[in-house]
């Protein structure tokens, strides 16, 4: 998406429609190109962690951006430091469509998306508020940015069985664990270019590599090619911190036919 081509003006973030909340979720909030809320299972589990998920329903023709919205879109943001006894909310993305809109390749979903949020409580077995600043792009010939502060009370009703069965479902539908047949091997690259080898289940025409640009680094779209009968995604490194980081890693998504899967892999 151009960056030019995205609304910056607050008045076209979209407007708060006053419907009520249901259960241990929020209000919905509505923009241009569909709405957003947030949903929890209501209840912590022992580690003292609440699983929910950011409910985005878009409308037909509308998209919005995986984890890494390539050089010019909006990644999805939570901030969560207005709750009461919330420490920690960790956004994760089930497996992602590539787009072309014609001004660059990037990824995301373009059907509504449920973004699965498990939140950590700072003090287990006490009350917890979510007060939770969302931002996100969602996306038809514009870009239009959504920004909304929605809340969530977890025990208002912790024992909603609808609100329960679309928080299990969004995180079933994340991709597994990556394993030895589903997987990536990192080959050897340079400074401008990661190298990976993938191993997967179906047919390889299907097959297809997100990795997150994290920590400064960034990334153009990966080139498909084969050697010794392994797909090859070479992926263009466009920038890249100053010095490589020595902790933690780049989050990466492998699909195919079969499905998907996500791991970490060596920063480059």
């Amino acid at each position: 998406m151009q960056s030019l081509k995205i609304l910056l003006l607050s008045a076209a973030i979209g407007s708060a429609t006053a419907l009520p909340a249901a259960a241990s979720s929020s209000a919905w909030y509505n923009s241009e190109g569909g709405k957003v809320r947030l949903v929890t299972s209501g209840k912590a589990d022992d580690a003292g962690r609440i699983q929910g998920v950011l409910d985005i329903a878009l409308k037909p023709g509308w998209k919005t951006y995986w984890r890494d919205p390539g050089d010019a879109g909006v990644p999805p943001q939570l901030d969560i430091s207005a709750s009461t006894n919330i420490a920690d909310a960790a956004l994760s993305f089930p497996a992602p469509q590539r787009h072309d809109d014609g001004y660059g390749k990037w990824a995301g979903y373009n059907y509504p998306v449920s973004l699965p949020v498990t939140f950590t409580l700072a003090t287990p077995n006490q009350p917890a508020v979510i007060d939770a600043d969302i931002f996100l792009g969602i996306c038809e010939t514009i870009c239009i940015p959504v920004q909304t502060r929605l809340t969530v009370d977890p025990a208002s009703d912790p024992d909603n069985a609808e609100d329960a069965a679309l928080v299990k479902a969004s995180f079933t539908a994340l991709p597994a664990p990556a394993r030895s047949d589903f997987g990536i091997n990192v080959l050897p690259g340079d400074h401008e270019t990661l190298i990976v080898e993938a191993s997967f289940p179906g047919d390889s025409e299907a097959a297809d590599f997100f990795v997150a640009g994290e920590r400064d680094y960034m990334f153009g779209t990966p080139a498909r090619s084969e050697k010794d009968g392994k797909l090859i995604f070479t992926v263009p490194i466009l920038d890249r911190p100053s010095t490589t980081p020595t902790d933690g890693g780049l989050h990466y998504t492998l699909t195919s036919s079969a499905g998907a899967v996500e791991g970490v892999l060596p920063f480059p």
